[in-house]
């Protein structure tokens, strides 16, 4: 069992240590299929200072600089505002983050992983800030990235979730996901995910149900944690005054046994970083059975009566499988969009390799 840290509620900005002003990051972000390495970002970020507001990047602006999206914006705010380190959402965040866009909303700096982002015409969205020094840096998270799912997804491999080694094909597969000709970068690819007591620790870091609060447990395969598990446990959330909701994750054989192909998409640790995150889970149980029994209710000092199972309608028929369908159907666009990532990132670097091996030349620079 694993309990969670931050809880549900948002909303007065909380004063800075010893009562001085509390100081206020800027992140923003497409945001898009939501996984542990954007929330990670995001726990980084809060660190950082007292409160944190997120920017979320519109359809339209995403698919001028990027490529078309996976999910609507509605559904990407919605989920960010699901994770439990952020303070505020700002719908239709510009693309490129200015000085201007800092003062609005009276932030201190802005913070971003160690990846860069470009417009489509390759240059840095953060140049102005970093020149401006309210930029920050934060530790991309290693073993998860969209391409990496989006591969998973389209050649069913079952790798990621048992103990063999990735196949060939899934390998070839993972090396050439939508790259370009001439060259790989170091911000895009594959690696390992390996799950560290450490992680989880700073995802979790909770307390103990107390007094008055109304234990609350639900169970699943929460795999590719998206918009209607957060649709699910909101409503969950709201059972009670004082809800106190644990998150049951099935095994991955477990998972698969009743989903088949080569569900989950998400291993076992994986999906356990994922649901940590969310605002409205209070403690997450690492391999729960898949039927509820006396002995699991007995472990949380749940009452031994009976006829206290609940189902809730999320009101969001958005499914893992659904997902998968629009991945299949988009295949070619998706695989377009990382192509065209990967070529403005490799002229990006090429371009500040030339300035680094002639200065004098900087001028002459274009990015």
């Amino acid at each position: 069992m694993i309990r969670n840290g931050h809880g549900a509620t948002r909303g007065a900005e909380p004063p800075g240590p010893g009562g001085r002003r509390a100081v206020r990051v800027w992140c923003d972000g497409c945001y898009d299929m939501v996984h542990y390495g954007h929330s990670n970002q995001l726990r980084q970020a809060r660190a950082m200072g007292d409160y944190l507001i997120v920017g979320v990047h519109t359809d339209e602006e995403i698919s001028k600089h990027k490529g078309p999206p996976v999910f609507t914006q509605e559904e990407r705010y919605k989920m960010v505002r699901a994770i439990k380190w952020v303070d505020e959402v700002v719908p239709a965040a510009p693309y490129v983050t200015t000085l201007e866009t800092l003062d609005k909303y009276s932030c201190d700096f802005c913070v971003h992983g160690d990846d860069i982002t470009l417009t489509v015409d390759g240059r840095d969205t953060y140049e102005e800030v970093k020149q401006a020094g309210r930029y920050r840096e934060c530790r991309r998270t290693q073993g998860v990235s969209t391409t990496d799912l989006v591969g998973r997804m389209l050649l069913v491999t079952k790798a990621h979730h048992s103990c063999e080694e990735m196949s060939s094909e899934y390998r070839e597969y993972a090396d050439s996901f939508g790259k370009c000709p001439g060259g790989r970068n170091p911000w895009t690819g594959v690696s390992q995910f390996l799950q560290t007591s450490q992680k989880i620790i700073q995802f979790a870091s909770g307390k103990e149900p107390q007094p008055g609060e109304t234990v609350i447990y639900v169970a699943g395969a929460f795999d590719l944690f998206h918009i209607g598990h957060v649709d699910f446990l909101e409503k969950v959330h709201g059972l009670a005054e004082r809800p106190y909701v644990i998150a049951g994750l099935h095994f991955d054989q477990e998972v698969n046994h009743y989903k088949g192909k080569n569900y989950p998409i998400m291993n076992l640790h994986e999906r356990t970083l994922s649901v940590l995150a969310c605002r409205y889970v209070s403690e997450v149980v690492i391999g729960a059975p898949y039927s509820v029994t006396a002995e699991l209710l007995d472990h949380f000092k749940e009452p031994k009566r009976r006829g206290i199972f609940c189902q809730i309608d999320s009101g969001n028929d958005l499914t893992t499988d659904l997902i998968v369908q629009r991945i299949i159907k988009n295949r070619l666009e998706y695989e377009a969009r990382n192509q065209k990532k990967e070529a403005k990132e490799l002229a990006f670097l090429e371009a500040r390799r030339r300035q680094e091996v002639h200065p004098e030349r900087e001028s002459d620079c274009d990015f």
